[in-house]
């Protein structure tokens, strides 16, 4: 008897392509750096991490679109081998930045406190190239 496990397999095969098919949200623009920098999505934000020997811009996309970042601060923790460095970063335009002298070698690891953009603070890590 095993046509009832067959069909059962059949109809979640079906159901699973079907809820597949229906998902109408444009992925896209996700993680696709405009920048030059590092993008990593946290819930619908695209945070993308800029970051400079002497400048780190932090960028922020809500579905594809610049979000408003007037009332927002993030503050940055940068690992560079056994050295920290902490960073905080204010509105300037449509970005969150901060100038400075940063050791932003390529394995550098970032955490981002990011406050004031949304209903809630978000944390985004990111590891630079």
């Amino acid at each position: 008897m095993k046509t009832p496990s067959l069909f059962a397999s059949l109809a979640l095969a079906i159901a699973s392509s079907a809820f597949a098919a229906g998902d109408k949200h444009d992925h896209s623009h996700q993680n696709q750096p405009l920048h030059g920098g590092v993008v990593v999505g946290v819930k619908d934000i695209d945070y993308e991490l800029v970051a400079k020997p002497t400048l780190i811009q932090l960028h922020l996309r809500d579905h594809g679109k610049p979000a408003d970042v007037s009332r927002a601060s993030a503050k940055l923790t940068l690992l560079t081998g056994t050295e920290k460095q902490q960073v905080e970063l204010k509105p300037v335009g449509d970005r969150l930045e901060a100038p400075g002298l940063f050791k932003v070698a390529a394995g550098t690891k970032v955490v981002a406190v990011i406050s004031g953009a949304g209903p809630a603070h978000s944390t985004a890590r990111f590891t630079l190239k």
